[in-house]
């Protein structure tokens, strides 16, 4: 039986272990994350940590949970939205966690397999790391966002659309940095990495959309 609580407990408790996530990474290495919050508008954070990048190390790892975290909370408002919902089902939320964060670490793994097929592994491992530092951004983003929109604001498809747009707004910031700082090697490997493109950043998320869709 799907147990069912009133949807400020849950949520409330969910948002703290956010922040709790985000302080600790904070707390572990305080000069990153001064570098990692300005991001969206200074370059230094990417000029400087990825040299030394790997598929995950504790600060990245941290702020990987935190985005799982925040995206699950606001499919789930959007859900709520959708469905007239005013109770939240635990094994509803669940699920959608599950399948969130199972997406972006499957999608994050498979980038890596086929840029070693692709031999285009050293260019691609920069391009994940910042795209995966301006993804973290947004799981903070979606912090005090999904606080808004439980706590303050009457939900409408309106606002729904303009948080969306704000997010795929810093996505996008993401991606033009990634190929403006790497658009010399991009044009040597120009084919692959179009092929890249199309396989792991459009693929995926037209699934997604047809799946969502015909559910």
């Amino acid at each position: 039986m799907i147990r069912a609580i009133p949807s400020n407990e849950l949520f409330t408790v969910l948002l703290l272990i956010g922040l709790a996530i985000i302080a600790i990474a904070k707390l572990i290495a305080p000069k990153r994350f001064t570098d990692f919050s300005v991001i969206v508008i200074n370059s230094k954070y990417l000029n400087i940590y990825s040299r030394d990048q790997k598929f995950f190390d504790r600060f990245d790892l941290l702020l990987f949970g935190n985005l799982i975290l925040s995206s699950s909370i606001f499919c789930y408002i959007i859900y709520q939205n959708m469905y007239n919902i005013t109770n939240v089902s635990i094994n509803m939320f669940v699920k959608i966690a599950v399948g969130v964060g199972t997406f972006l670490f499957l999608k994050v793994l498979l980038e890596r397999i086929l840029a070693s097929i692709f031999s285009i592994k050293d260019l691609i491992d920069l391009y994940i790391f910042q795209k995966i530092s301006y993804k973290n951004f947004l799981g903070i983003i979606l912090l005090p966002i999904n606080a808004l929109l439980i706590f303050t604001f009457s939900l409408t498809i309106e606002l729904i659309y303009g948080c969306i747009g704000l997010l795929v707004l810093v996505n996008l910031i993401g991606l033009i940095t990634s190929f403006k700082r790497h658009q010399n090697r991009i044009k040597n490997n120009l084919f692959y990495f179009i092929l890249y493109l199309c396989t792991l950043e459009i693929a995926p998320y037209l699934f997604l959309y047809k799946v969502l869709i015909l559910k």
